[in-house]
């Protein structure tokens, strides 16, 4: 984005700083950054040359929102696809959705048909996973594979397993599994690392579609009030090399088409491929101010819907399973070493407790005591379920949280059958993390939608976002006050990203990125922050939104 160079002067508002409770009027933007921040007289008598007034008719104003873990690229790709987000409360609903998709996106005979966010925790009639057969009822003449919301688990239909080949002597790769009938037929669903032998097959983007899968996703994330984001991208096609992933946002930036701030978090399976990253001269904090490379990005464990987050012991609703680990504590090790001599910030995504032991004893063996150094900011993605002496070591390792409130909405119908009680009470402790680590915000888009204002009222209330009044919080001393609260999704998530001094707060000589919105959160009833609506979004002082 090109730089204004008037002064403009924005006035008659409820300015949220980011550095106190107390709201100011008014603040001046020039050349992309805050210059000056005060009342309304102070601002309008700030400066001798011509300026631009902006009313703001008493809106609320704050930082501009970071999401500090999403899946940009995979968004804009939903956003393309079947959406089974919605409407979809049954393995009919789903059938009839995206036989609808096929017919109204005219989807010739043999091409793939790709769709995402179904949940079977919401189907009314029963709980069982959609399966081949199911997906068969669709079109036996289109291969067709749809992804669970949460990314970890996808089904495809008969089609889609002859194009592949796929039988029961198909090699499984590690951390991946392939589910069978009774009879040895596999049954079209296809967990974790497995995922890959389906997605391996789609189109392949060239780099056009994909600078216009980043376009659309960023267009919503503005919608949204987010300025900035923490993204993991690059393996997003599985036949997609990376470079190709960095040069379409290279090229977005060169352009002045990037309305979004972009982290990435740089995800590599093996220590091979993240050395030859290494190698080309990447590390973190290369790039610029819109787009540059932030931590090593690894996938511990897979998710608490599908039961394929790694506890230590067994699923209290299904003693058959603990759950995945997709990468061996040696291989952890390996990458950590990788990363720590060549000036690579880590964040593990990491949901179940077993995989959190593994990654704490790998973080303790390779950074010893030097780990709570603020220079490296080493981190864990989700922050989920653990025990009382994990949220210990984490703190004591001086590791950053990087959480999703927004998962409450769902998780807290599960989470005490998916683990036990016992458990669930020192899991998604925000409250603790907050306290005592470090802790940013964010959605994992597009397994949530990059909804902040309803992962704030999440995290302020501790109920699903459709909760009645009366209706009981889930560990209620775990919440965020409203300032906690819009600070993990500004300055903590600037923090993450090392950029907490140029960004992420409304004060002289930051970043002129904000958001305006239609209610005042510190004034709203808690069950109605959700309906707050962001009226504008600007970054460098433009408005984008």
């Amino acid at each position: 984005m090109g730089v204004d160079k008037m002064l403009k002067k924005f006035i008659n508002g409820k300015i949220y700083t980011g550095e106190s409770v107390e709201l100011e009027q008014a603040f001046a933007v020039k050349e992309n950054v805050f210059v000056r921040v005060g009342s309304n007289d102070e601002i309008l008598d700030y400066g001798d040359e011509e300026a631009e007034i902006i009313d703001l008719g008493g809106s609320f104003v704050c930082p501009g929102f970071n999401d500090s873990h999403m899946h940009l690229l995979n968004y804009g790709k939903a956003l393309k696809t079947a959406d089974l987000t919605k409407d979809t409360d049954s393995v009919a609903s789903i059938i009839s959705k995206v036989r609808a998709f096929i017919k109204d996106e005219n989807i010739p005979e043999g091409a793939w048909v790709i769709g995402r966010g179904w949940n079977q925790d919401y189907f009314h009639e029963n709980a069982d996973y959609p399966l081949r057969w199911d997906l068969d009822k669709i079109s036996d003449k289109h291969p067709i594979a749809l992804t669970r919301a949460c990314g970890h688990m996808l089904v495809v239909n008969s089609m889609a397993l002859e194009i592949l080949n796929i039988d029961q002597n198909t090699e499984v790769p590690y951390g991946g599994k392939i589910e069978f009938d009774k009879e040895g037929r596999p049954n079209g669903i296809f967990r974790e690392n497995a995922m890959d032998l389906v997605t391996a097959a789609f189109p392949r983007p060239d780099k056009a579609r994909l600078k216009e899968l980043i376009m659309a996703a960023q267009s919503a994330l503005n919608s949204f009030g987010i300025t900035s984001v923490q993204t993991d991208d690059l393996l997003c096609f599985s036949n997609v090399p990376y470079e190709d992933v960095l040069s379409a946002y290279r090229e977005l930036r060169a352009e002045g088409k990037l309305t979004v701030r972009v982290y990435e978090q740089s995800l590599f399976l093996d220590g091979k491929s993240f050395k030859k990253f290494i190698d080309k001269g990447y590390h973190t904090g290369v790039g610029d101010e819109f787009f540059k490379i932030g931590p090593l990005k690894l996938l511990g464990d897979g998710s608490l819907g599908t039961r394929t987050a790694y506890l230590d012991r067994s699923y209290n609703d299904d003693p058959s399973t603990r759950g995945m680990a997709l990468l061996s504590e040696a291989e952890l090790r390996e990458m950590f070493k990788i990363a720590s001599s060549n000036g690579m910030q880590i964040a593990v995504h990491v949901i179940g407790n077993g995989t959190l032991d593994m990654v704490l004893d790998a973080y303790e063996e390779v950074f010893g005591s030097d780990c709570a150094r603020a220079d490296l900011r080493n981190g864990i993605v989700h922050c989920q379920i653990m025990r009382e002496d994990q949220l210990e070591r984490c703190k004591r390792l001086g590791l950053h949280a990087y959480i999703q409130s927004i998962f409450l909405d769902y998780d807290i119908q599960i989470v005490d059958d998916r683990v036990g009680v016992e458990l669930a009470k020192t899991s998604y402790n925000f409250k603790t993390m907050y306290n005592t680590m470090s802790a940013s915000n964010g959605s994992d888009c597009p397994v949530e939608l990059p909804f902040v204002m309803g992962g704030i009222q999440c995290a302020v209330t501790r109920k699903r976002l459709s909760a009645k009044a009366d209706e009981v919080a889930y560990l209620p001393e775990q919440a965020l006050s409203m300032d906690e609260a819009l600070k993990t999704f500004s300055v903590n998530g600037a923090y993450a990203s090392f950029e907490e001094n140029i960004k992420g707060k409304i004060r002289g000589g930051m970043l002129a990125d904000f958001t305006v919105l239609s209610e005042n959160p510190f004034e709203t009833e808690v069950g109605d922050i959700k309906n707050i609506k962001v009226l504008n979004t600007y970054v460098d002082g433009k408005m984008v939104y």
